[in-house]
């Protein structure tokens, strides 16, 4: 039985292309034919690459390569110098150069001084910051969530309050300067709530989740090792229903991926070893559509809103014809071997979801067709 609709593209304002630098792991070419795959029409890559992304010559760089891409992929650019949370970079001649945002995504601007003068001068830009909140002193290289599964493996965490702190002050700093803030995955309940109190306030604070956090919980860890080692890591079941809630009553307005490939090798590591992320590009919407569609959750135009229509606004992205077809009933099992990204590293392998991309269309043309069996 088939149930195709034709909706907006979606629009991933949070992914790692890892290029230049890590093309091992995935570059911008095969990153957009792995979005497009999965209804991404636009993708906003972060710049933790090597070099970072912190001049106008490698802004350039990434929009250069992405001319040849199946999609429209944008960059972030870095708020400091070497996302090293001292020296500001120049951020009118990022912006001038095609830089869609600022982020210093896996490395938290700890200095609040730092912070304020960068949301001071991006509002001056017209320009939005997305924070990565989490206290780097005390979530140090840490790989699960400090509660039960870490006391259980015998192994230090990283704690909500690690998050909930730069949140608040983030939107503190957002308040006094009158910049806009962006706060990127969103995992625990308190998080929700002192957004949902600032947005109360006038604040000009928006912020996102990932499947992950409102589908998984920290018990992903011990079934899926490194697989389900994130940043922020999986949480407890009453931050996921927190997630949940948030997503509901409009207080979380985006559902991006945080799309992170890393190699087989990086991934088998033992999981203290293994680096942090999972693919996401390729399954965010049919999980979305799963968990959140399905059950009654949410509604298809409140999905659209977050994966489509609330990132274009935030990031004042023009209007375009992108599209996509999706049959919403047809059922399929997630195999990670058919991916289009070069990364395999996710722990929803094996999932039965819902939601078939059938088309997809970027730029007035054709880039993914679904092959059936």
């Amino acid at each position: 039985m088939s149930n195709i609709i034709t909706l907006p593209g979606l629009i991933d304002m949070h992914v790692h292309f890892r290029d230049p630098g890590f093309e091992y792991k995935e570059d911008i070419l095969s990153g957009a034919l792995a979005a497009a795959a999965g209804g991404v029409t636009t993708a906003v890559c972060m710049p933790n690459t090597n070099p970072v992304i912190d001049t106008p010559e490698l802004v350039r760089y990434v929009l250069n390569k992405a001319e040849n891409a199946a999609i429209r992929v944008l960059p972030f650019a870095a708020v400091t110098v070497g996302q090293k949370g001292a020296e500001l970079t120049d951020f009118a001649a990022l912006k001038l150069a095609g830089a869609a945002a600022l982020s210093d995504d896996g490395n938290p601007v700890m200095s609040a001084d730092v912070m304020r003068r960068a949301l001071r001068l991006a509002r001056d830009c017209d320009l939005v910051i997305s924070a990565h909140s989490e206290d780097a002193e005390m979530v140090r290289n840490y790989a699960v969530n400090e509660g039960k599964i870490s006391k259980l493996l015998n192994i230090p965490g990283r704690p909500a309050i690690a998050e909930e702190l730069m949140v608040a002050r983030d939107a503190l700093l957002a308040q006094e300067t009158g910049a806009r803030i962006h706060i990127a995955h969103v995992s625990t309940a308190n998080s929700v709530e002192i957004i949902r109190r600032a947005k109360n306030d006038g604040i000009a604070i928006t912020c996102e989740t990932c499947p992950q956090y409102f589908i998984l919980t920290e018990d992903a860890v011990l079934t899926h090792g490194a697989l389900a080692r994130v940043n922020p890591p999986l949480r407890t079941e009453a931050d996921r229903l927190a997630i949940i809630e948030g997503l509901r009553d409009g207080t979380i307005d985006v559902i991006a991926t945080d799309h992170a490939p890393h190699s087989a090798e990086e991934k088998s590591r033992a999981l203290t070893d293994a680096p942090s992320g999972m693919v996401g590009l390729e399954t965010s919407l049919a999980l979305t559509l799963t968990a959140l569609y399905k059950t009654g959750l949410l509604t298809l135009d409140e999905i659209f809103d977050k994966m489509s229509r609330n990132p274009a606004r935030i990031l004042n992205l023009p209007p375009n014809d992108d599209y996509i077809e999706v049959d919403l009933d047809r059922i399929w099992t997630i195999n990670p071997e058919n991916f289009r990204s070069k990364s395999r590293n996710t722990p929803f392998g094996g999932a039965q979801v819902c939601g078939v991309i059938m088309r997809t269309a970027s730029r007035n043309k054709e880039v993914f067709t679904v092959t059936l069996n």
